[in-house]
């Protein structure tokens, strides 16, 4: 009696579609559900089944190379969230305008080329300008200035976030392009979707890939 393998092999085919990921135990049990229900009278052809028999050995060297670089990636994630771990208390440089006055704030700034003068203005959380700060000329690259906390007036200003800005410059009056840049302390570390985060001055998240420089303890 010849058994017929349509049927066979049209629902190995509709299983291996319907998975989501095909791994070499599942690839294994279909050649053997295929070599079991074979005809016997027109058995497998040798070729094809060396051919499968070559996919289940690549299938089975992929798993195990991605299994490998599975653990990797958590023994990297395991180190680096480690050695984050020695980052709290350091004050870190970050690109952004927002400052923490704590009776005195640093902020930074890059300039792209040299610069004959410009302007730091610092504003409250309503987005009033408290100060204005002027600055000769300044060569190109990362600037930093330490902000008393005081305002225009000199009047001494409240603890909290302020943001800041930057124009500058050339010897023409052209504007150049400055980049602000933010100072803090680091007060946490938090891990969302393996993903490293650095908490700053306790009200700011930002990834470890964008702190930009790290300083020691105070400002």
């Amino acid at each position: 009696m010849e058994i017929s393998t349509v049927g066979v092999h049209n629902s190995l085919s509709q299983e291996a579609r319907s998975a989501k990921a095909l791994g070499k135990d599942d690839f294994l049990r279909l050649l053997a559900t295929q070599l079991r229900y074979q005809n016997p009278l027109n058995p497998m052809n040798s070729t094809e089944f060396t051919a499968q028999l070559a996919q289940f050995s690549s299938l089975e060297q992929l798993q195990n190379v991605s299994d490998q670089f599975h653990d990797l990636l958590l023994y990297q994630n395991s180190l680096q969230n480690t050695l984050t771990a020695g980052l709290i208390g350091k004050v870190v440089r970050i690109s952004g305008n927002t400052l923490l006055l704590r009776g005195t704030a640093s902020l930074g700034y890059s300039l792209a080329q040299d610069a004959s003068h410009g302007t730091i203005r610092i504003f409250d959380s309503g987005g009033r300008v408290v100060r204005e700060i002027s600055f000769a000329q300044q060569a190109a690259g990362s600037q930093s200035f330490l902000w008393d906390g005081r305002d225009s007036a000199g009047n001494a200003l409240p603890d909290g976030q302020y943001t800041f800005s930057i124009e500058a410059f050339d010897k023409v009056g052209n504007t150049i392009k400055a980049e602000t840049l933010a100072y803090g302390t680091v007060t946490g570390i938090t891990f969302e979707n393996n993903v490293t985060y650095l908490i700053i001055d306790e009200n700011m998240k930002v990834q470890l890939g964008n702190i930009q420089e790290i300083k020691g303890g105070g400002v």
